[in-house]
């Protein structure tokens, strides 16, 4: 079975940070086995258009036969509104919500992120999960790349 992985912001840039990029690399490198499509959104281009080049560059890399691009649409932004109106995250965190919603409405089989402080969080995950359930919604795996990757082929 092929998972549906939704990347945010902070994998892209854990490709080039110290101390994620033991984790991020290899993340990145087991997309050639086919057993993966990496989902990107408009989300994540928006908020990697203050990146550097290098870090913008990164996703030019991925072949399209591995890569999908879904995008924010309004009912993603309304639930995305819902995590904040609910208090699982602060105003301030609604970008992050966003790439939530974006990936519970399209599907994705697991978000990863290095954002342990509003997503990779297990009581924002709940948060958020609740949420879903609440309006009619499936919940989202939510894991860090070194969580995802298949060690069985190591």
């Amino acid at each position: 079975m092929i998972q549906r992985i939704y990347i945010d912001t902070s994998v892209i840039g854990g490709y080039y940070d110290p101390e994620f990029a033991k984790d991020t690399v290899p993340f990145f490198e087991g997309l050639d086995g086919g057993e993966r499509i990496i989902l990107l959104s408009d989300q994540l281009n928006k908020e990697l258009e203050k990146a550097p080049e290098h870090v913008r560059r990164l996703l030019k890399t991925f072949s399209p036969a591995y890569t999908e691009y879904v995008e924010m649409t309004p009912e993603a932004n309304r639930l995305a509104f819902q995590y904040v109106e609910a208090g699982v995250v602060g105003k301030t965190s609604l970008d992050d919500c966003r790439h939530i919603a974006i990936a519970t409405l399209c599907r994705a089989d697991i978000l990863v992120s290095w954002n342990f402080k509003h997503i990779v969080n297990l009581g924002r995950i709940k948060g958020y999960n609740g949420i879903n359930l609440q309006h009619g919604y499936n919940t989202i795996e939510i894991r860090t790349p070194k969580e995802v990757m298949n060690y069985e082929n190591k």
